[in-house]
């Protein structure tokens, strides 16, 4: 009997409880044929009996008995004169078994295998890995803060696996302490350097998608389906859903008796607000609701082009672009039609106003895209706004809204 012991790679062999025993001792047994061919130059009569649990291998040479001066092939038959020196009973024709020692291949020989033995296994921890993720792609997961790093941090997992939330997917609220247990979706599994790396996620639709399945029994249990999710992380999402049972509710459902269900979530988001809408094939009823808080006078619709008009009250248009036009961002995410706000003044006293393309030579035309852009599309509608408030929604910088709103107020007393 050889101890397998003689190449401390069996150490890890025995230790990689993820990988499963048939596995490993075919990986032993392959190495070791290797070996055996080597010296040998094939392993057919030979036999790798490797016992997993003690760490025991024994390597058995198996030969035919055969008349002496009658050996055609050494490596499958022994003369009866040699066969009778290992054991005096034998007789030809019989098979011989015979233990070759480990030692024998030679110190070289042995470290070779052993080097070999503890790449393979190795490898085999790796596949175990990526399988394990790769499986579990798009699901919630609980690990715990290694270390924090400025661009990514590292967790381990309840096995010791080490995966890797980026900055980028972490929401910008988000603070982490060594130690702390933190919950992510796994988004990817990747191989750098012939390692896999884990990626989590919690800015990524599907951490909400399984927030929101863990908190909502009737999405669990396939009786509402979550259509789609949109997010800007930490400030606002979007949440599709559509009831697959008449009786039941989906967006009372998902938001809980006095917003139960959803608080929970938004506290996990660092406080992102959500909006859960019904699900609809009519897509002006969708841009409709895809614009809550805001309501809609009237809208036109392009098809074709996926273009909507939308009009609104004064008082509803700050409310359908949102702080820093997320809202309206969201919204053409969710429906796909690019969505353009303009405000509707119908029955109300009519003020002389002016279109902003008509300051096309004054103001540079990237300013009136971008006042544009949060639903200012005359002068009075800038105008109306402070410029703190221009400032917050729009990318301009104060200086140029001000300047802005020193040219449109110039054109109004010439008036």
């Amino acid at each position: 009997m050889a101890s397998i012991n003689l190449i401390e790679a069996f150490a890890d062999f025995k230790d990689a409880e993820n990988i499963d025993r048939p596995t490993m001792m075919k990986v032993v047994e392959d190495v070791f044929k290797t070996l055996l061919r080597k010296k040998y130059g094939s392993d057919e009569n030979f036999d790798v009996i490797v016992n997993a649990e003690k760490g025991d291998l024994e390597i058995m040479r198996r030969r035919t008995i055969v008349e002496d001066g009658a050996v055609m092939d050494p490596l499958a038959e022994i003369g009866y004169s040699d066969a009778i020196k290992i054991e005096p009973d034998f007789e030809v024709g019989e098979e011989i078994y015979e233990e070759i020692n480990i030692l024998d291949f030679g110190r070289r020989a042995i470290l070779a295998a052993k080097q070999t033995l503890a790449s393979r296994i190795s490898d085999l921890k790796k596949n175990v890995l990526v399988k394990k993720y790769g499986d579990r792609i798009g699901e919630i997961i609980s690990a715990e803060v290694y270390q924090v790093w400025k661009k990514e941090i590292l967790l381990l997992d309840e096995e010791g696996n080490e995966l890797i939330l980026p900055k980028s997917e972490q929401i910008p609220q988000d603070y982490f302490k060594k130690g702390e247990n933190i919950r992510a979706v796994v988004k990817k599994v990747e191989l750098k350097n012939n390692s896999p790396v884990i990626i989590l996620s919690r800015t990524s639709p599907s951490f909400l998608a399984k927030l929101l399945e863990i908190e909502v029994p009737e999405i669990f249990d396939g009786l509402i389906v979550i259509k789609k999710i949109v997010r800007e992380p930490g400030e606002r999402a979007k949440v599709a859903v559509e009831s697959y049972d008449d009786r039941i509710d989906p967006v009372g459902a998902c938001v809980g008796m006095k917003g139960s269900r959803i608080h929970g979530i938004v506290r996990e988001l660092k406080n992102e607000n959500i909006d859960v809408i019904n699900w609809t094939n009519n897509i002006q009823l969708l841009i409709q609701r895809s614009l809550t808080p805001a309501k809609i006078t009237t809208q036109d619709l392009d098809n074709d082009k996926k273009q909507a008009n939308v009009y609104l009250k004064p008082d509803q248009v700050s409310l359908a672009i949102g702080k820093k036009g997320v809202n309206i961002k969201l919204a053409q995410e969710l429906t796909g039609y690019s969505i353009d706000v303009y405000r509707d003044t119908e029955g109300e006293p009519q003020e002389f106003d002016i279109d902003l393309e008509e300051f096309s030579d004054e103001i540079e035309t990237w300013i009136l895209d971008e006042l544009k852009r949060v639903g200012c599309d005359t002068a009075r509608s800038v105008l109306d706004l402070t410029a703190e408030e221009l400032e917050r929604r729009t990318d301009l910088e104060r200086e140029t809204i001000n300047e802005v709103r020193r040219i449109l107020n110039e054109e109004f007393e010439k008036g």
